[in-house]
């Protein structure tokens, strides 16, 4: 073996894990809104979750990404844990699809790296066929980089050292642990997987020795889950513990199996001559059986996965200071990611409405309590402004289709309007704090006025926060908002010149105009702002460039 074997098998690797991520990008473009409502028909019905964890790891090849994807939905609640149960099960089976087409003795690798050359060069107009085109050229180099890895292990026959440690091998709790240990350090099952087909194909390693590396790199793939919970909730940090006890209990039973049953003849039998074919079956056999057998006792992992991971202790008033939907494991599923941040700024909305009615309510009659709660809410949106702009702009860059990229464009100004509308509450808040504090009164004429164009404002936010919940672009109703918006206008216009007649008649205090003008300037600004925010989904408006 030498040093250019070790560089050739190191290569190999390389491109295979490099094709691996291209098909599976290629692959997650092209289903990404697909991905995202199969996640809308998972239930609590455990077979329909299986399923989609088995498409949608057949879809992105790889195990762990789907279990990381599906640490970030149960952290941003998309998931629950008898769902995440379910779909990681279903992981475990969609990741064998790799080894079984790396088990073929066809070399197309070319093949396919050609057709994708020539599918990605199609025009723009034809995009599906590119992102398919990207998926056959990474499906190409994935082969030639199995290839590879072949033809550099290949001297590893005469080394005796490698004897040695084949032997080594056969032993059951060794084979485990070196599987792990492999799929632990290059962080992906498949490419392990395809290591050991590679050396059972040049008939370097025997079956059996071959079939406890397998039950171990089952257990190793758990390593990318489990140091994904980091920093998330309990239930997310169950959802890792149980995939690592699926599998645990998978290579006990089966280690123990293969001991004790001539479970590597009956595999043979199935696959005379082809070592590749019969890895790749074997590791059909060990995620099916396990999951045909834990899958009824999934309560039981459940439970136990919640006596190992205790629930964390209350986050008292802490807890809205952080994103509630969105997690940024989430962005390596695009429409997903759009829609999670769609949800965290309706949450900002409602927020911001309930500072906004809050505010005008303790105008009305000061209210010690409710103006605690507005001004911790106001920190709250505040953060909220800051943290989704920053996961906008990592979204932005993403692959997005026409409709994402347009809701992704609009979410920047509506997250900018609700931060404002929130400011001018504030304000009010301060007004109201100033009215109390000085024991000012108004007339009941100007107590009429201002509710009147307070009333007016909230259905204005009212409407507005309905449009952009459900994303309507009735001309109809924008007509509406904005005709409304122009009332508004008038109205404050000819509020603020009778308010000044009456300064001039001295009918009225210089502290009490000083609130009276303050009141109407924050809810005209704040009337403004719910016109931003109806419009911004009119399909009709070009989005910015800059976005």
């Amino acid at each position: 073996m030498t040093v250019m074997n070790v560089f050739s098998l190191l290569g190999g690797l390389g491109l295979f894990l490099f094709g691996m991520r291209i098909m599976g990008e290629g692959l997650e473009r092209a289903a990404g809104n697909r991905l995202k409502k199969l996640l809308e028909v998972v239930t609590h019905n455990r077979l329909l979750a299986v399923l989609a964890g088995i498409v949608i790891t057949a879809v992105i090849q790889s195990s762990s990404a789907t279990t990381v994807m599906v640490v970030g939905f149960v952290n941003a609640g998309l998931l629950s844990l008898t769902q995440a149960v379910g779909v990681i099960m279903g992981a475990n089976i969609g990741t064998t699809t790799t080894s079984l087409l790396l088990s073929v003795k066809i070399d197309f690798g070319a093949i396919f790296a050609c057709v994708g050359l020539i599918l990605t060069a199609l025009p723009k107009k034809h995009e599906t066929a590119q992102q398919f085109g990207y998926v056959t050229m990474g499906l190409g180099i994935l082969f030639v980089g199995m290839n590879t890895m072949s033809s550099a292990m290949a001297p590893l026959r005469d080394w005796q050292l490698f004897r040695d440690a084949i032997i080594g091998v056969s032993n059951p709790f060794v084979g485990v642990l070196v599987g792990a240990a492999i799929t632990a350090l290059i962080q992906s099952s498949s490419a392990s997987v395809g290591i050991l087909q590679a050396l059972a194909g040049e008939g370097l390693i025997p079956l059996q020795g071959a079939m406890f590396i397998l039950f171990g790199q089952n257990i190793g793939t758990c390593v990318t889950a489990l140091l994904a919970c980091s920093g998330t909730n309990a239930t997310a940090k169950r959802a890792a513990v149980v995939h690592l006890l699926f599998n645990v209990i998978g290579a006990l039973l089966f280690t123990v199996l293969t001991c004790l049953l001539p479970l590597a003849d009956w595999i043979e039998a199935l696959a005379p001559g082809n070592l590749r074919l019969q890895i790749a079956l074997i590791h059909i056999v060990f995620n099916v059986t396990t999951t045909s057998l834990l899958l009824p006792m999934a309560s039981l992992l459940e439970k136990a996965a919640c006596l190992l991971v205790k629930e964390e202790g209350g986050l008292g008033e802490s807890e809205p200071m952080r994103l509630t939907y969105f997690d940024e494991r989430l962005l390596k599923t695009p429409a997903i990611a759009v829609a999670q941040l769609f949800n965290e700024v309706q949450r900002m909305g409602d927020i911001a409405m309930g500072n906004f009615t809050g505010s005008v309510a303790c105008f009305e009659g000061w209210d010690e309590e409710r103006a605690a709660e507005i001004t911790r809410n106001e920190d709250v949106l505040d953060f909220l402004n800051k943290e989704i702009t920053s996961c906008l702009v990592e979204v932005k860059g993403l692959d997005l289709n026409e409709e994402d990229t347009r809701l992704v464009g609009s979410l920047f100004h509506v997250v900018n309007d609700l931060e404002r509308v929130g400011d001018h509450s504030m304000n009010i808040l301060e007004a109201a704090q100033l009215k109390q504090r000085e024991e000012v009164k108004f007339s009941p004429k100007a107590v009429a006025e201002l509710d009147n164009l307070s009333g007016m404002v909230k259905g204005q936010l009212d409407v507005a926060m309905s449009m952009f919940r459900a994303q309507s672009d009735d001309s109809e109703t924008i007509q509406a908002v904005e005709d409304n918006e122009e009332a508004i206008d008038n109205l404050t216009e000819s509020l603020r010149q009778h308010h000044v007649e009456r300064l001039k008649n001295k009918k009225c205090s210089a502290k009490n105009g000083m609130i009276y003008l303050d009141m109407l300037t924050n809810l005209e600004r704040i009337g403004d702002h719910a016109e931003n925010i109806a419009t911004s989904v009119d399909k009709n408006t070009e989005v910015p460039r800059w976005l």
